[in-house]
């Protein structure tokens, strides 16, 4: 399919500009001025009718207008070198806000504070008005945020592809204690960081039937949707190159129907059109119906659709054929959710450009790479072969001739082993077919990651196993890593500054320079100020506490923190467990020389998934319970920040002392909330899982908490028949806990509320909580043992943030820009 028209690439200059551009200086008269003129010329108000909307715009424009010449330059000289670049393919991209980001980025944040205040702007409230963008949820989407960044700070040519969703997941507010879903309408004041791309405008089919025509399939009679593209600079540090995130908007490829509208049958006349434009609507949709699975299915189609014309429009611009194309081209699949990109580029090519079948083939297995993010075979992406065969037939016809292909060289290779192709197969015959998308992705690309160590090890040895014999070549590592821009600079102001004072600024770029501070972690200067640099941010979360729940906690307290998606296997549940246990303890020993401790929670839970949004109605029920039992006071207080999202863990990350990260040994492929916490100085406690045993390796063993099974005993404790009941009647603190949860202590007007959890722990206990709970309350005490010795405690701390500087996602780029995707700099970083 081709664009609507064919313009050349927006914003990037011919290589002979016929004019010069204005050139904005960073002074505070010069962004002023500036800030004054967007508010008059951009957003259509004067400084007596402005609103803090507008204020929050005008500054907005300004800053993207000194973003805008590099964003230009980074174009155009990955044009004008015809670079390969690389094309980050993602259903998420939890970017955050974006205004402080830019400021920092281009290093205007102190004089835009001024020159808002001169204009009699509160710049603080202008940068609390933006919204986080409503692009992802979880890990998956904040680890493409980081690598869009990391791109533009190396200055590699490279681009990423996503959905510009009219809504977020859903906004969580707790009432009564339980989550209630509300929309999370992200749009709904307009982003002003965004260019609307209509002349990149993509024609993506579905449904239909397919016609053979002499040797080529014809995909006919189809529904078609217009994918329109919105563009967001992602300017590096310093401004060394910005990156362009390119999200796909679906409409209608027709108007309302206005016969029906003319005759008063309003709801009919825009049916069509609405249903064309459901597909960019809402982040992730309810799959828990046939309905929310179609929808799901035809937003991964959509943008991957989208992405791939304008990858291949952008390419013929410089050549003639398809030979080159993979010596200028990588795409890289974030997760399966893009897998649909394989068939799509096999159709493209096919169909659309007549490349033959093996040539089509063969490209594709040089073009693509895939990180694989998970290791619970559950959560390996599947689709049923009806649905696709319904939604996408040519795709799925392309997926069995694959197949097939695919299915005869593993005969030829692996002669008599006719279980070993049944396992392979892209099509699982076991009930209803479905097709495996992470097998196709492993076909599909020349090289397969996983995201830590561990993580990367395990893949090979179960999940992936029979095609790491098949192509051993083809699986590697790349832990994950985060930016310290928005991580530590951004994030955590006063902890930065203390850096700053003591070893420079290049950490920004080269974190491994934070090695340095290492040899000030007993200095008791330096202790005394960075512990004075925590306490600041503990009250500002404090603050923040107390202004959205209600609960008043102490900032000498220890912050105990876990926030991250709702999930069995992260274990949230273990910890309300130590709670319970740590409530009873001081009841039956209130004058014991406690350690004042504050457990904060924070996650959304899916829509559909039942336990987990149980599990917030135990928080929050045990929460009631601790806080307000006098007996208690303030030794130990429990809250539940609801609607937790990058602003917010921006907040809570610097304040923590505490980081849990306690999930099941074998089942976090990374963590990147691991990094961010350990980067702010807090200490870990944690299993011996994804991230957390190279933390562990780069910080020292003396410098974390461990606790728990590993991944070889979890197997072994599966495998000979795990018994729950046992460690529930052989451990009197547990019992207690597990009974006064059944028995309705924290549920007193419902008593039978929680007998779902207490069931499923005591019956299946899949995620070997029971298991791991006394190794877990005792780690928990040598928590207490270290945080009554706060200068040892600080010195542990401030070492765990000398040894983050391997958790760079630039590092994490580095390795993929070399050893995967074979893409080079445009600009010198250094």
């Amino acid at each position: 399919m081709s664009p609507t028209n064919t313009a050349p690439e927006t914003i990037a200059a011919a290589p002979t500009a016929p004019f010069e551009y204005d050139h904005l200086e960073n002074s505070v008269e010069a962004l002023r001025k500036s800030i004054a003129n967007r508010l008059v010329y951009a957003v259509g108000k004067d400084l007596r009718s402005a609103t803090k909307r507008d204020w929050m715009f005008a500054l907005f424009h300004a800053v993207r207008d000194r973003c805008m010449d590099r964003w230009r330059q980074s174009l155009a000289a990955a044009q004008d070198a015809d670079a390969k670049r690389v094309y980050y393919l993602s259903m998420e991209f939890l970017t955050g806000r974006a205004l402080t980001n830019a400021l920092l980025a281009a290093g205007i944040y102190d004089a835009a504070r001024t020159a808002c205040t001169q204009l009699g702007a509160d710049f603080d409230a202008l940068i609390d008005m933006e919204s986080d963008a409503g692009l992802g949820n979880g890990g998956l989407g904040r680890l493409a945020a980081c690598f869009l960044d990391s791109l533009a700070t190396l200055g590699l040519p490279g681009m990423g592809y996503g959905i510009r969703y009219d809504y977020g997941m859903f906004a969580q507010r707790i009432q009564d204690g339980r989550q209630v879903e509300e929309p999370d309408y992200w749009l709904v004041s307009g982003n002003p960081g965004e260019f609307m791309r209509p002349e990149f405008s993509y024609t993506v089919r579905f449904g239909g039937r397919l016609a053979q025509d002499g040797d080529q399939v014809r995909w006919a009679d189809t529904d078609d949707v217009i994918a329109t593209a919105y563009d967001t600079g992602i300017p590096g540090h310093e401004l060394t190159s910005v990156t362009t995130l390119r999200l796909w908007t679906a409409r209608a490829s027709g108007g309302i129907n206005l016969d029906a509208f003319n005759k008063g049958d309003y709801m009919r006349a825009v049916e069509a059109k609405n249903q064309s434009e459901n597909v960019s609507r809402v982040l992730y949709p309810d799959d828990s119906t046939e309905h929310g699975k179609e929808l799901r299915l035809r937003q991964e189609y959509f943008f991957v659709s989208a992405s791939l014309q304008d990858i291949l429009r952008r390419y013929l611009k410089r050549h003639g054929s398809f030979e080159n194309l993979a010596d200028k081209v990588a795409i890289h699949l974030n997760d399966t959710h893009p897998a649909l990109a394989v068939p799509e580029l096999m159709r493209l090519l096919v169909d659309e450009h007549h490349v033959d079948w093996d040539t089509a083939w063969g490209l594709c297995q040089k073009i693509f790479s895939y990180t694989n993010h998970t290791l619970m075979s559950e959560a390996l992406e599947t689709w049923p072969v009806d649905l696709m065969g319904r939604l996408l037939p040519r795709h799925l016809r392309i997926i069995y001739d694959l197949n097939a292909a695919f299915l005869a060289e593993v005969h030829d290779r692996f002669p008599g082993e006719n279980d070993l192709l049944r396992r392979v197969s892209l099509i699982d015959e076991r009930g209803q077919r479905r097709v495996r998308m992470a097998y196709l992705s492993v076909l599909a690309s020349h090289q397969v990651n996983g995201v830590s160590a561990l993580h990367s090890n395990l893949m090979v040895e179960t999940i992936f196993a029979d095609f790491a014999r098949i192509w051993p070549e083809r699986f590697c590592n790349k832990t994950n890593g985060i930016t310290p821009r928005r991580w530590l600079s951004q994030a955590n102001p006063s902890l930065s500054a203390l850096i700053d004072s003591r070893i420079g600024t290049g950490w920004r770029r080269h974190l491994d320079q934070l090695a340095q501070l290492a040899d000030l972690a007993a200095d008791p200067e330096f202790n005394n100020a960075f512990r004075l640099a925590k306490l600041q941010n503990k009250k500002r979360l404090a603050e923040r506490i107390a202004r959205e729940t209600g609960v008043v906690v102490s900032p000498d307290s220890l912050f105990d923190v876990q926030v991250k998606r709702m999930h069995e296997y992260k274990r949230q549940l273990l910890n309300v467990l130590h709670v319970v246990t740590r409530y009873q303890q001081i009841l039956a020993h209130p004058n014991a020389n406690w350690v004042p401790r504050t457990v904060i929670f924070g996650g959304k839970a899916a829509s559909a998934y039942y336990m987990a949004k149980l599990v917030i109605k135990l928080i929050n029920d045990v929460a009631r319970t601790v806080n307000n039992d006098k007996r208690i006071g303030d030794k130990l207080k429990v809250v539940f920040i609801p609607n937790y999202r990058v602003s917010l863990a921006e907040v809570i990350m610097p304040a923590a002392d505490l980081s849990e990260q306690i999930s099941t040994a074998g089942t976090e492929a990374s963590g990147t909330g691991n990094m961010k916490f350990a980067l702010n100085g807090a200490l870990t406690i944690g299993t011996w899982d994804g991230a957390n045993i190279e933390i562990a390796e780069n910080v020292g063993l003396d410098n974390i908490f461990i606790f728990g099974n590993r991944t070889e005993q979890v197997a072994a404790l599966r495998a000979s028949g795990y018994n729950p009941r046992r460690y529930y009647e052989h451990n009197y603190d547990l019992k207690t806990a597990i009974d006064r949860i059944a028995e309705g202590a924290f549920s007193p007007e419902e008593p039978g509320r929680f007998h779902d959890i207490t069931r499923t722990l005591l019956e299946s206990d899949y995620y070997l909580l029971l298991a791991d709970y006394t190794d877990y309350v005792a780690t928990q005490l040598k928590v207490d043992e270290l945080y009554r010795q706060p200068a040892e405690w600080t010195r542990k701390a401030i070492l765990n943030v000398a040894g983050m500087g391997t958790f760079s996602s630039d590092r994490t780029i580095g390795e993929y820009a070399e050893q995967i995707w074979n893409i080079q700099p445009l600009f010198t970083t250094d």
